[in-house]
């Protein structure tokens, strides 16, 4: 990954035990220590927050059990409060962490993660565990953007490409092993274990993270309020339109009224940024042709991912009988192939090239999709059809999300390395969301224990998939980055 330049962007203190001030040389071994231990706490947090968008599928059995009063609808809640809340927030989560610092944001979201998952883990009702998974999104919000700012902010140019692959291969491992050690803890603990295991790795996160030596704000301003705050309740009103489509109908006045409301806001929230001196939604970065084409992909790509990684778990478990607990631990191959697959791009693929790490992994996973849907059926073939296709699909997946985060981290000033991945993370979230709402409304269709319709989902994520590789070369050519307002 290239970079504007030669300087890392982390040019104050490296040194995790420097004084405030003092400046550590590139290569020296106080910024190697500072940069190890900047991904080690950037990769757990990350881990976290990846982590609690699909560990909580596996604990609905149990919550209904705890809490037999509340109605299914109720309990989406459980899952949809966080991921609503976590997309609206992202894109301006990241630019706040440009503007105030990073680390400050990180620690006071890893905080207040941790705070979350323990009023998660005590909740006496529905609504408090509600309320907790939103306070939940929020911080998660601020985790991820700060979280990838504070790694290239203190890695040297020459090694951020081999960071983020590290970075993406957490990040991909959180996202297929969630319902395999989701489905262990509740197994064993029930599902409040589920949010109390974040305790623990959240204190330590913290501990950690606050020897990293700050970072100077950038000095630009804070966005408009006013825009941020259409921007936030318009993404968020369309993430959460999408996602309860399904069970309230789309032609539902509730759901109509979430669709066109947060369109406009969205709307909104363009028209102001195109006056304000400080815009919640920063037009330049959209005039990158190569950060606008990574978006592009992220959206597409994160439809079809977030669809198969739930659709697999539900035809496991649906169609060849299997336990909660073995579907997950069925799948789990799959996320360790995605952390070799985003090693390997980060590790092994030119900067120039990232383009087509993206192309072969959308393309790998398009393929696994596609294969999935020719030939899988109700006759149990894990070892023969199963375990191989899901194995190149988790290659693909973590060579795709790396080589899309690094193609648009190469696009960005180091200024603005935080609200661009903020962005970019919005975009997959809402693809996630769309995918999900499609998965939804094909098995719909189809009675619950027939093969044929997560097979016709298993199609709509090869289309995807191959729909992202196929945006992945207009990424090669080279925008000027837009400089920092």
């Amino acid at each position: 990954m290239t970079t504007a330049s030669p300087q890392s962007p982390g040019a104050g203190p490296a040194d995790v035990a420097a004084s405030a001030g003092e400046q550590a040389p590139q290569g020296s071994p106080e910024a190697s220590a500072a940069s190890k231990l900047a991904l080690f706490v950037a990769s757990g947090a990350t881990f976290l927050a990846v982590l609690d968008t699909t560990v909580v599928n596996i604990a609905f059995s149990d919550l209904r059990v705890d809490f037999p009063d509340a109605s299914l609808s109720q309990l989406t809640w459980v899952v949809t409060s966080y991921t609503v809340v976590f997309a609206a927030l992202l894109a301006v989560a990241g630019r706040v962490a440009d503007v105030i610092g990073r680390k400050r944001l990180f620690l006071w979201s890893t905080a207040l993660f941790t705070l979350a998952s323990v009023l998660s883990g005590f909740a006496t009702g529905v609504p408090m565990l509600v309320g907790a998974r939103a306070l939940q999104g929020v911080a998660a919000a601020g985790m991820i953007p700060s979280a990838l700012g504070l790694v290239l902010q203190h890695t040297p140019a020459a090694r951020r490409q081999v960071a983020v692959g590290v970075w993406g291969a957490v990040g991909s491992m959180a996202a297929a092993v969630g319902p395999s050690l989701g489905g262990l803890l509740v197994d064993v603990w029930g599902w409040r274990s589920v949010f109390l295991i974040n305790l623990p790795i959240g204190l330590a996160i913290v501990a950690v993270s606050a020897r990293l030596a700050g970072d100077e704000p950038s000095g630009r301003r804070l966005p408009d309020p006013v825009g941020t705050l259409a921007l936030a309740l318009g993404i968020g009103g369309v993430v959460f339109g999408v996602t309860q489509g399904t069970d309230w109908g789309w032609g539902s006045g509730r759901v109509l009224a979430l669709l066109a409301g947060g369109a406009v806001l969205v709307l909104v929230a363009l028209l102001l940024s195109r006056r304000h001196v400080a815009p919640a939604i920063e037009w330049d970065l959209w005039r990158n042709r190569a950060f606008a084409a990574t978006n592009v992909s992220s959206l597409l790509f994160g439809a079809a991912m977030y669809s198969y990684l739930l659709s697999s778990l539900l035809f496991l478990n649906a169609v060849w009988g299997y336990s909660e607990l073995k579907a997950g631990l069925a799948v789990t191959p799959g996320a360790f192939s995605a952390a070799v697959g985003a090693l390997v791009v980060g590790r092994r693929v030119a900067a120039g090239a990232q383009w087509a790490a993206l192309a072969v992994g959308a393309g790998l996973f398009g393929v696994s999709c596609a294969a999935m849907f020719l030939l899988l059926g109700t006759d149990r073939q894990y070892a023969a059809v199963w375990l191989p296709i899901g194995v190149v699909a988790g290659i693909g997946i973590g060579a795709a999300l790396t080589a899309i985060s690094n193609a648009a981290t190469a696009s960005l000033e180091p200024q603005r390395f935080a609200s661009g991945t903020g962005l970019l993370m919005t975009t997959r979230q809402i693809g996630g969301a769309l995918g999900i709402a499609a998965l939804a409304a094909i098995l719909e269709r189809h009675n619950v224990l027939d093969d044929q319709g997560y097979l016709q989902v298993f199609l709509a994520c090869a289309i995807g998939s191959l729909a992202a590789a196929v945006v992945a070369p207009v990424i090669r050519s080279k925008g000027r980055r837009a400089p920092a307002p």
